[in-house]
């Protein structure tokens, strides 16, 4: 049996907090989900979903996903080299590093996408 939401009232359309559509967003956009099986489980238009992902883009606010990771231990027995990155510390909490054959635009849109100016 499927699962029915019946609106009442005055206002008879659903109204998704910004929370919410961010959570459905990087659930249909994570590697291995499909949009349509997304929208079917939060029983949602998968129009709306691609709606909300233009909307968010063109804010700027960003639909970026960001994983951070510890720092790997170095083993003792690598050599000393220095690598060929760019590093960027942001507030002491957290680094970014952009290899060197990284685009121009492309690191401008990461660090961009974790909100330093």
């Amino acid at each position: 049996m499927s699962h029915v939401t019946l609106l009442t009232g005055p206002e008879r359309r659903r109204r998704w907090s910004e929370e919410d559509q961010c959570r459905i967003l990087a659930a249909a956009f994570a590697p291995g989900s499909t949009v349509a099986a997304v929208a079917r489980q939060y029983d949602v238009a998968t129009s709306l979903i691609y709606k909300w992902r233009r909307t968010m883009r063109a804010r700027g606010t960003g639909f970026a996903e960001v994983v951070v990771v510890p720092d790997e231990p170095v083993a003792a027995s690598r050599p000393a080299a220095p690598p060929a990155v760019i590093e960027v510390e942001i507030a002491g909490k957290m680094r970014l590093r952009i290899p060197l054959t990284t685009p121009p635009t492309l690191a401008a849109a990461m660090v961009k996408a974790l909100g330093v100016s």
